[in-house]
């Protein structure tokens, strides 16, 4: 059964913005089904996500990497845990790894990057098979 779902998604959406009012619905409607939501934890549509599961009762969890916030990023205020990792590349295959179904919204080259290694992953069959979805025009 399927207890964890990753969102992957851009940083750049803010509140009011149609890709953040998405996000935060898709968070919403995880939470009011009953799954734990994992996102990269920062802005976007990952606060989006986080903030609509939490705000349904989900667990969310928050993976975050020393690199975005030794630039500046603090981990969104929606997170019930997170997880920290120095290395970008073990903080990829922890949202992916960690999974029981994956979700994309559109992003940047940080999303293309996961959905790329979410695709090879399910590919070469490292990870059992899970539901990999792609939403939005990416």
């Amino acid at each position: 059964m399927i207890r964890t779902v990753s969102v992957f998604g851009g940083g750049a959406p803010r509140d009011g913005q149609p890709a953040y009012q998405q996000a935060y619905a898709l968070g919403r409607l995880l939470a009011e089904a009953g799954y734990t939501v994992m996102t990269g934890g920062y802005a976007g549509t990952m606060e989006a996500v986080s903030r609509g599961a939490k705000e349904g009762g989900a667990h969310v969890i928050g993976v975050t990497v020393g690199m975005f916030e030794r630039a500046g990023h603090r981990p969104n205020p929606y997170l019930d845990e997170v997880v920290h990792y120095e290395d970008l590349s073990a903080r990829l295959l922890h949202v992916v790894k960690r999974a029981g179904a994956v979700i994309a919204l559109p992003g940047g080259i940080g999303t293309l990057s996961e959905v790329a290694l979410t695709w090879s992953l399910l590919q070469t069959r490292e990870v059992e098979p899970m539901p990999f979805i792609l939403l939005g025009q990416h």
